[in-house]
């Protein structure tokens, strides 16, 4: 991308901590570059940034960015992040995640960057009550004012912040069908080798070939369902559970039972975090998703690539990637009965099963794969710079 004076528009990326640049974002900022963009990033500290650097070969600035609320640290890095943009001009600020959108946007706005974008992935405000959501409802409304365009990453997100959070529905936009990074569909596909990959894995867990296997993909955490997923498990039969994810109990803890059915039932797999969740997913029948909020997940679309059906709450993002009946099943949130009927239909609908898996990757391919959504994105871009870059 070359504007009028011909030379590269520079755009800054960010996210409150790398892993948001390395998973989510993935593949975009070479991407950027290799279309004439000069693309930094910036987030937190954390063990993603070397990766980052190399996969992308992009230049990365630390900030002191903190996800929980401290206003000290906070008011730090936006005196940090005010004193980076007035040495450094950029062209774009487009930001993700709450904390990097607030300060983020709040800095580009005071150095009159003129075009500020932020994505909203997901709204933790929706689950808060109290004083903690009036405080993470005026954190939005500001990111929103000082952003020329704010892009919600689901429709039904859009709909929700422009009825609860912002009036003005001219600054909201959805970039192509949804998501913030699409799927790289070439990626997350079946092959030969990840089904020998995913054999090993059934064999390391002591799961029988012949046993169904629900799998769940995300941080292993309370806001997630995994309360409620646990809870329903543990009443059903010729079931294993594969859980892939960090625990972050710091955020959104376990219930002591689940933690501790968790720990003590063998069939329940807790394997961390996966820089590869492919053979995981191929080494599962479906996967059960029942998180509480979302803004557009990747794990459902991940798992329809792979060909998998997907359980997921009937909630903003899971409701567009997943068909009711067609690719998937939607239940209600926070319903340990519905999880277990679901899964139960499942295991003993075989035609139900062969139709969802039918299904499942083409309906993902179709409407979610990375290349169409990147160039959507810079479409976007082209036209924002038009308005604001002189």
């Amino acid at each position: 991308m070359i504007n009028e004076n011909k030379r590269p528009l520079k755009l800054l990326r960010l996210t409150t901590v790398p892993m948001s640049l390395s998973l989510l974002l993935n593949g975009q900022f070479a991407y950027f570059q290799s279309v004439g963009f000069n693309v930094e990033v910036g987030s937190a500290v954390g063990p993603e940034i070397e990766r980052i650097i190399q996969k992308e070969n992009v230049v990365h600035h630390q900030f002191p960015f903190s996800r929980e609320i401290s206003p000290l640290r906070d008011l730090k890095a936006l005196f940090l992040m005010v004193r980076f943009l007035r040495n450094n001009t950029f062209d774009i600020v487009h930001t993700h995640t709450p904390k990097a959108g607030l300060i983020g946007m709040m800095a580009a706005w005071f150095c009159k960057v003129p075009v500020r974008m932020h994505t909203v992935a997901g709204l933790p405000l929706m689950e808060a009550k109290g004083i903690k959501k009036r405080v993470l409802m005026l954190v939005e409304r500001i990111t929103y004012h000082c952003a020329t365009k704010v892009y919600p990453n689901s429709f039904a997100q859009k709909e929700y912040i422009h009825k609860n959070i912002f009036s003005k529905g001219e600054k909201l936009k959805v970039i192509g069908n949804g998501s913030s990074n699409g799927i790289n569909c070439d990626y997350f596909q079946p092959s030969s080798a990840l089904n020998e990959k995913a054999k090993q894995i059934r064999s390391e867990l002591k799961i029988p070939f012949d046993k169904h296997v629900a799998i769940f993909v995300g941080r292993v955490t309370g806001d997630k369902g995994i309360n409620e997923l646990v809870n329903a498990f543990k009443t059903l039969e010729d079931l294993d559970l594969i859980l892939v994810g960090p625990l972050e109990s710091e955020l959104s803890p376990l219930e002591a039972t689940v933690m501790n059915e968790i720990e003590e039932n063998p069939k329940i797999h807790l394997v961390g975090f996966q820089s590869d969740v492919r053979p995981y997913l191929l080494a599962s029948d479906f996967l059960v998703f029942p998180s509480y909020r979302e803004g557009f997940p990747n794990a459902p679309m991940q798992s329809g690539a792979m060909g998998l059906p997907c359980i997921v709450s009937d909630i903003n993002g899971c409701n567009e990637i997943i068909i009711n009946e067609a690719n998937g099943l939607l239940i209600p949130p926070k319903n340990v009965e519905a999880i277990r009927l679901a899964i139960l239909r499942l295991m003993e609908e075989p035609t139900l099963m062969g139709k969802l898996t039918h299904n499942a990757r083409s309906m993902i391919v179709e409407r979610y794969d990375q290349r169409f959504l990147w160039e959507a994105l810079h479409l976007e871009y082209q036209d924002q710079t038009r308005r604001y870059v002189h």
